[in-house]
Parts: C-alpha cells; sequence; structure tokens
C-alpha cells in the first residue's frame, strides 16, 4: 500500500456543486432559473474523526451531506471513496459504507413496523442476515445504549421519546457495519436535556469504532464540542474551515465571527454586539463578489466587486476573505478588474449607442 493510499481520507469531495431549477413567471413566459444550492465546496472526511459542517438554514449543508450520501447527483466535482472515484449511481456496496441519518427520526421511521423490523431490514437488503438475527437486533440496541435490549425491540415509533427514536435511527444505520456516518442536524428535533446523549454517543461510536462521521448543525457550540475540524459555510459557498479550537477562539472571517457571538456562552461577562445586519441572500439573486458583503461590518469596494480567494491563516486553517489577501495584491486585484471593465466600456456603449440609433432610424 503506498502513502498516498495510507492517508487518504474514507470518503471526500472535491469541488462539489448542485443547482436546482425552478420556474419564474406563467405561462409561455415562465423561464427556469438555477437555484445556486451549493458551489465548488471540498469536504473530507478521515476515519476516526468528525467533521462539521455550519450554517444558517438555506447555506448548503443538507445538500452537501447528500451528495456525498449519493442521494442526489451533484452538477459538477468528484466522489472519492478511498482515494479513489466512487463508483456511479448509488449501488449497494455504497450504501453499505455511507450512512446517512435524517433530522427527523418520527419521520424516518415507519410508524406501523416495531422496532425489530426496522432493524432487521437493512440486515435483510444487505444480506447480513446470518444466524442469530434477535442477538445481532440485540448487539446493535447496546451499541447505542437501548438496554435492555428486550425493553425497545417491540416497540413502535411513537412509544419512544425523541432521544430512543433518534438512537433507533442511528442503530438502523449501524446494521451494515457503515464507514460513514452522515448526520444531519441529529439533535436538533430532541429536547436540550436529551441533545448531550445523543452527541456522547456520536464522540463514543468515532472513538470505539473508528468511522467518519460528517455531523451537519447550525449550532457552531456543539459543532466545538464534537467536531475535530469545523466548516462553515454560507449561500452554498465553503468560507471558512480549520480545526474547531482553531476556529472557535480564532475566527477568520466576519461570517464565523457572527456566528460565534450569536451562540450561547455561559462564560461570556458581556452582551455580544452583533455589527452584522440582514439575511442570506436569495440563491436566486446572488449578490457579486463576496456573497457575505451586503451583510459585512468590513466591506471593502473588491468584495463588492470579485469572489475572494481561499487563504491560508495557519496550519489547517483557511479562510475566504479579503481582509487577509495582502494589501498590495488586493488593490492589483481591484486595479486589474478595474482595467477590464475600463477596455471593455467604449465597446459597450459604442453597441449601445448602435442600438439606439437602429431604434431612432425605424422610427423615422
Amino acid at each position: 500500500m503506498s502513502a498516498a493510499t495510507a492517508v487518504a481520507p474514507v470518503l471526500e469531495g472535491r469541488d462539489l456543486t448542485k443547482y436546482f431549477w425552478v420556474k419564474q413567471g406563467r405561462g409561455p413566459l415562465a423561464r427556469r432559473v438555477p437555484i445556486h444550492a451549493v458551489e465548488r465546496v471540498s469536504v473530507r472526511l478521515d476515519a476516526g474523526k468528525v467533521t462539521a459542517i455550519v450554517g444558517e438554514s438555506g447555506a448548503g449543508k443538507t445538500t452537501v451531506a447528500r451528495m456525498l450520501a449519493k442521494i442526489i447527483r451533484p452538477d459538477a466535482g468528484q466522489l472519492l471513496l478511498d482515494g479513489r472515484p466512487a463508483p456511479g449511481g448509488r449501488p449497494r456496496s455504497y450504501a453499505a459504507q455511507v450512512q446517512m441519518i435524517l433530522q427527523d427520526p418520527f419521520a424516518s421511521l415507519n410508524p406501523v413496523h416495531r422496532v425489530r423490523h426496522h432493524l432487521i431490514r437493512p440486515l435483510e437488503i444487505h444480506h447480513m442476515a446470518h444466524g442469530n438475527v434477535d442477538a445481532a437486533v440485540a448487539d446493535l440496541l447496546r451499541r447505542v445504549a437501548l438496554e435492555p435490549p428486550d425493553n425497545f425491540t417491540g416497540k413502535f415509533p411513537h412509544e419512544l421519546s425523541g432521544g430512543q427514536r433518534q438512537r433507533v435511527a442511528i442503530a438502523r444505520a449501524l446494521a451494515v457495519r457503515p464507514r460513514v456516518l452522515i448526520a444531519d442536524e441529529p439533535v436538533s428535533m430532541l429536547d436540550v436535556s436529551i441533545r448531550l446523549g445523543v452527541l456522547n454517543l456520536l464522540a463514543d461510536l468515532r472513538d470505539r469504532e473508528h468511522l467518519a462521521i460528517l455531523y451537519i448543525t447550525h449550532d457552531i457550540a456543539s459543532a466545538r464540542y464534537l467536531a475535530d475540524t469545523i466548516i462553515v459555510m454560507y449561500a452554498g459557498k465553503l468560507v471558512e474551515a480549520a480545526p474547531s479550537v482553531s476556529l472557535t477562539d480564532n475566527p477568520a472571517h466576519p461570517y464565523t465571527q457572527l456566528l460565534l457571538s450569536a451562540a450561547p456562552d455561559p462564560d461570556r461577562v458581556q452582551t455580544p454586539a452583533l455589527s452584522a445586519r440582514g439575511a442570506p441572500p436569495s440563491l436566486l439573486a446572488l449578490p457579486s463578489g463576496c456573497r457575505f458583503h451586503p451583510r459585512c461590518p468590513h466591506v471593502m469596494d473588491v468584495c463588492r466587486r470579485q469572489v475572494p480567494p481561499s487563504i491560508a491563516i495557519s496550519s489547517g486553517h483557511t479562510a475566504a476573505c479579503w481582509l487577509h489577501v495582502d494589501p498590495a495584491q488586493r488593490q492589483a486585484s481591484e486595479n486589474g478588474l478595474l482595467a477590464t471593465a475600463t477596455a471593455q466600456g467604449p465597446a459597450n456603449h459604442a453597441d449601445a449607442g448602435s442600438g439606439s440609433l437602429g431604434k431612432d432610424s425605424k422610427k423615422r
């Protein structure tokens, strides 16, 4: 085995891009326009590590998760499994290695079937129901701390608490012995008092079973508690990525700073002042340049004109923000853009003039 293969992530998405098309208008004048759900987002999931994706609703977190699980197909980009291109479609062999836990456990479990059925079904689909099936079901329930198992196998989903339902959903995902677990906001539908138990369960699965886990959340505080690496998304773009402690202690992007200032912190002495205003942009009509610039307290002219490059802040810490670009390079980029606009200006004016002249000549 080569060194490159040895260090390859279990699952990696490179430059993943996804558009959803919707109709605007009615009748014969209706036209299809793209929703820019995700654009050029890269994620790597390593064995024994938890990677968190954080952002507001509509940031593209769930879309990235569904592309990694091959539930939806990316419009561009590449999926790699153990450093090699993932197979096309969603074959059973891929589903056995990459499992997804959905946000609402009550909706993801069939209400007319008992817990035993939910755990046996994946074993049957993947032809793993060998030997004593009841013993396998009991083992799955113990792995997610539902003990004694006999108290749960005969229950329907509505007879369980929210935390217990989510643990059953996790046990169902573990039934096929996956290597990657994608958890899409697994605690957002649960009471605050039982969220910590589910987060501790995910941390235990990472340490005990060496799983690669993707944790989707809008709560950056829980991401710091659970994740080894945090990725911050805004309006379909990746804006910052770093080890969790580095990112939360030294946030480099203004949007990450906004998320942290809005998160509850019992050790905080003063109430944070939220300098950024407004709401995320419409994914149908995105602002030019940096997508955060309409809300950014540090906005510059270059932010309105050009998409910021991804800058290395420290080892493993990157941020897509013009604040961290060398001032000389930033000025050169701005001058180059202005020169291009100036060069194109006369041609555009000439075209506009000839167009208006054509209209006038038609009128005459």
